[in-house]
This record gives C-alpha cells, sequence and structure tokens, in this order.
C-alpha cells in the first residue's frame, strides 16, 4: 500500500476525520487479528454469589459440621504425622535417593488411606475416572485446572507422587514432616540458580527408570476460576518424557473452593466448605501423552499441545494469561486502578512483541497517570488529550483510534501496551527524531523556539488558535528547545511520535499528488542537526 492511500485509508476510518463520520475499518490483518482480547478476560477472579436462604443454610449446618470436620482433620493429621516421621527418619530434607524398603511399603498404605480419610472428613466426594498409569509410562503426571489448595485431591488419587513446592513449606511444623514424606523437590527462593536445579531435579527424577515416585505438577502456576486454562509453563516437558494429564472438575451448585487473587481468602474458603452437607470432585486421568521428537526439542510445543487437548476436554477456552499477569494485576492495585486492569495476556503480549516483565511493569505506572482521573480504569479521549497537552483534532483521534483496538471508545492497559510497541516506539527513530526536528526548526539554526513550535503544530493539528505553551515549557530548557532536549523528550514519550509520522504522510501524499514539473526535491538535511547528503525517511510507520 502506498503511503497516500495508508493515509488516506486511516483518515478515512477515524471518526471525526474527513466529512466528521465513522466509517468501516480495513479488514485485520494476521497479526492485528492476533491480538484480539482473550475469550476470558479475567481468570483470576471469583465471584461466588449466595442469597438470604442459602447463607440460613450455612449457619445452621456450619453449628454442627464445622466443628466436627475440623476435628476430624486435626486428628488424622496428627495419626498421620507418625507415619511420616517413620518415612522419612534420617533422611535429609533435600533427598538425593529415593526413599526405598520396609520403610515406605509400610508407611505408603497407611499415608494412602489417611489422604483418603481426610478428605472425606471434609465432605468430598470424589469420583475417579480413567487409570492411574505407572511410573515407567508417565513419569510426569500434570493436573488442571488448578483453582484451589483442595486440588491436593489429586495427589491422594494419584497415589501420593512427588510434587513440587517451596522449601520453606518443609519446614512448617506437623505439615513440613507429611510434605516431606512425598518425596518433594523442594525450590528454594533465596537461591539464585533454584530455578535451574529444579528443572535438572525433575529431568533427574523423570530419566531414572522408575527408581523416584512419579512427579505431579501444576503446569498452570496459579490459580484460577477454571474458566480458561492459562498458558501452561514448560518445567513438566523438559524431561521429554511421557506424561499423563489429570482433569479436575468441582460439579457443585454453589463454588465454595475457587480460591483466586480476588475472592475469598483461605481462611473463608474452608468455613464455607466445611459448611456444606458434601462436596463433589471428579478426578479424571486421561490417556498419557508422549511427546514426538519435536515435542522433545522443544516442551514449549509439547505443554501447549497438552494443554489444547486438556482445554477440548474440558469444554473450555484457552488464553495466553500467566502468574506474570497476576503480579500486573497486584501492581495495578497498588497504583488505585482496577486490579483486572494489570491483565495483558503476559505471554503472548512478551513473546510477540519482546517485552518483558520490568518494561511491562514501567508502561503500567505510567498508563495509571493518564488513566487517574478516569472512571473504570480506562483512558478516554479527554483523558488521552489532556495527557498530551494537545485539543481533540481529527489527527488525535486517528492516533486514539489506532490505540483502541476493539473499537469501544476507550483504551485499556493492553491496548495502550500493544499500541506503544506496535505504533509508536517503531516511528520513535532517530531518523523520525531528526526530521520532526528540522520540520520544527523553521530557521535551521538548530534551535525551536515556541514560535516555531506553535506553528508547526497548529498545522499539523488543523487547530489554528492552538495554544501549546504548557507543552513547550515541559521540553524547554529556557527559551528554545536543543536537538538533545527534543529527543530526549521524544524517547520519553512515544506517543508524539505517531503524530509526527501522520503528518509527515499527510505532506508527503501532498507532494506525490501534485504534477511531476512542481514537485519539489526530497527532504535533506540542511540543518546542524544531522550530516549534510544524508537521506531522511519521512516515516517509519509499520502496518497494523
Amino acid at each position: 500500500m502506498s503511503q497516500c492511500a495508508e493515509a488516506a485509508a486511516v483518515a478515512a476510518t477515524v471518526p471525526g476525520a474527513g466529512m466528521g463520520k465513522a466509517g468501516l475499518r480495513p479488514p485485520m490483518v494476521p497479526r492485528q487479528a492476533s491480538f484480539f482480547p482473550p475469550p476470558v478476560p479475567n481468570p483470576f477472579v471469583q465471584q461466588t454469589r449466595m442469597g438470604a436462604a442459602r447463607r440460613l443454610q450455612i449457619l445452621f449446618l456450619g453449628i454442627i459440621l464445622l466443628p466436627i470436620r475440623a476435628l476430624l482433620v486435626a486428628l488424622i493429621i496428627l495419626l498421620a504425622w507418625p507415619f511420616a516421621a517413620i518415612s522419612t527418619a534420617c533422611c535429609p530434607e533435600k533427598l538425593t535417593h529415593p526413599i526405598t524398603g520396609w520403610r515406605r511399603e509400610i508407611t505408603q498404605p497407611v499415608l494412602k488411606f489417611l489422604g483418603h480419610a481426610l478428605f472425606f472428613s471434609m465432605g468430598f466426594i470424589v469420583t475417579m475416572k480413567g487409570k492411574v498409569a505407572r511410573p515407567m509410562e508417565a513419569p510426569i503426571l500434570v493436573a488442571a485446572p488448578h483453582s484451589t489448595f483442595f486440588d491436593g485431591i489429586a495427589c491422594v488419587a494419584a497415589g501420593l507422587p512427588s510434587m513440587v513446592s517451596r522449601n520453606e513449606n518443609a519446614q512448617v511444623p506437623l505439615i513440613g514432616r507429611l510434605l516431606r514424606a512425598l518425596q518433594p523437590v523442594l525450590v528454594s527462593r533465596v537461591d539464585p540458580d533454584s530455578r535451574k536445579n529444579t528443572i535438572n531435579e525433575i529431568v533427574r527424577r523423570a530419566t531414572s527408570g522408575g527408581q523416584w515416585p512419579q512427579i505431579l505438577v501444576f503446569p498452570e502456576g496459579t490459580c484460577t476460576n477454571r474458566s480458561c486454562l492459562i498458558t501452561f509453563k514448560p518445567g513438566a516437558f523438559i524431561p521429554g518424557v511421557p506424561v499423563q494429564p489429570i482433569l479436575l472438575r468441582y460439579p457443585n451448585k454453589l463454588d465454595t473452593v475457587t480460591w483466586t487473587w480476588q475472592g475469598y481468602t483461605f481462611i473463608q474458603l474452608c468455613m464455607l466448605t466445611f459448611c456444606q452437607p458434601f462436596t463433589k470432585v471428579e478426578v479424571e486421568f486421561m490417556p498419557v501423552q508422549k511427546p514426538n521428537d519435536e515435542e522433545k526439542s522443544d516442551p514449549v510445543v509439547f505443554a501447549g499441545r497438552v494443554r489444547n487437548l486438556m482445554a477440548e476436554a474440558l469444554g473450555i477456552p484457552v488464553t495466553d494469561h500467566t502468574y506474570e499477569d497476576c503480579r500486573l494485576m497486584i501492581s495495578a492495585g497498588q497504583l488505585t486502578l482496577p486490579m483486572e486492569a494489570g491483565l495483558v495476556e503476559f505471554t503472548k503480549i512478551s513473546r510477540k512483541l519482546k517485552l518483558d516483565w520490568d518494561g511491562i511493569r514501567k508502561q503500567l505506572d505510567e498508563y495509571a497517570i493518564i488513566a487517574s482521573s478516569s472512571k473504570g480504569g480506562r483512558i478516554g479521549i479527554e483523558e488521552f488529550a489532556e495527557y498530551l497537552k494537545l485539543p481533540v483534532s481529527d489527527v488525535l483521534r486517528q492516533l486514539f483510534a489506532l490505540f483502541d483496538r476493539n473499537h469501544d471508545g476507550s483504551i485499556d492497559f493492553r491496548e495502550y501496551v500493544i499500541g506503544l510497541a506496535v505504533l509508536c516506539n517503531p516511528a520513535n527513530t532517530e531518523d523520525i527524531i531528526q526530521v520532526a526536528f528540522k520540520l520544527f526548526d523553521v530557521d535551521e539554526d538548530g534551535y525551536i523556539t515556541e514560535e516555531e513550535f506553535t506553528t508547526i503544530l497548529q498545522a499539523a493539528l488543523g487547530v489554528p488558535d492552538l495554544d501549546v505553551s504548557g507543552l513547550f515549557k515541559e521540553i524547554a530548557q529556557g527559551d528554545s528547545v536543543s536537538y538533545e532536549e527534543f529527543k530526549s523528550f521524544a524517547l520519553k514519550h512515544p506517543e508524539y511520535a505517531k503524530i509526527f509520522t501522520t503528518y509527515l504522510d499527510l505532506q508527503t501524499c501532498h507532494v506525490f499528488s501534485l504534477p511531476n514539473e512542481v514537485q519539489p526535491a526530497p527532504l535533506v538535511a540542511s540543518n546542524k542537526v544531522s550530516p549534510e547528503n544524508r537521506d531522511e525517511s519521512t516515516s517509519d510507520k509499520k502496518d497494523d
């Protein structure tokens, strides 16, 4: 597409441009479609609504069931502790060899029985489908969706396989000894090589030929509301060995188990669940999945295929959310934004736009400054114009419309991150900054005065009475702006780059629409900013 046609297409499809009517946008190219919003906007929130009748039922049942079940849980844990102590006696906290011999043969059946009794005493009725694979058939078990601490039922149903757990959990009195009886893979938060060591330990156990117990992994890495399957972390798939997927379902009318970042606390969920007559849970063991040669060399591909199979069996979609989205949610809450404002589908955004967590977290701070005055944590055209210290004009509407990917009249944080990466940053190159500076530096003395700055912006935005004194003072250290000051401001505020490139494109279109005999010579460097005889590109805009 030529620059003229491209600029015309943009102008014709933005509300307020041309005749002032909103037209249809051109069809989205695959790169645009790949950034469509996820089918589940927020998998980290759970809102359980209860009517008055349900609350009364919980109150009356709780008077009887809650103390009985709490007593039974404590009793079973106390009964299990001596067997766990026998199983792990004289063993280091981080095992180098599997527990074998008479200790495992005596303690393992008892601990399995007490595990079933524990969840039965909590009121869980467990339905099992399928068959657990043997360690030689599937050294690793992957369970999803992970939605609650009650998902430990999968561990009991699978015969007490090993799990990946924090090193601090093994230090907890009573519970720590029970955890160590499972021969867990312990992760240390203080060890900088913890991630590498954990993966090496999983690989060592998974390729031991059945000497170690199977390893149960929750590949999502955090709890969701079971409305979708989020990104599977590749750790369980790195060994390149067969895995057995485990599906978890809680088919209850009242959800009292889901433990997400926004919802009931640990204590509240325990009390609500213990006050129910019973809580149904289904544990389904799917057929073992063996990796092909490509999946052995690329665990992300293997993880993606297994996730898709599990999602299809559950009848739910997949999204590219991950634990980093939870961290962004917490950061958004700290910035007085709605927590869900921080959700961006981190896996997809970071992979496609080459962004890391720190970069996106910094952009969240900038977004919060703009959205602080709006309701709902979204940016409207007025907040956008106020932040840029520019009036609402056709050019500004064009820029806003390019950010507003779902055409709802506002920009959320996800759209803001995509817009900066796809629209503004590619346009904010050294060449574009030089061309923009020369455009403002009318008398070519190497400095921009406020009068020059005002004249060009009035022409660019089509507002003859535009007052840009506030914006000029932000850029200038004195009465004029040097190239270094202009460049520093442009790099810190990439939103302005798209305004400059749009104006330059329209100027180029005007030049190329003239007859050949009246077309001026191409713009070359003729001032103090850049060397002479250097060709300048009028646009570095990418199709989006």
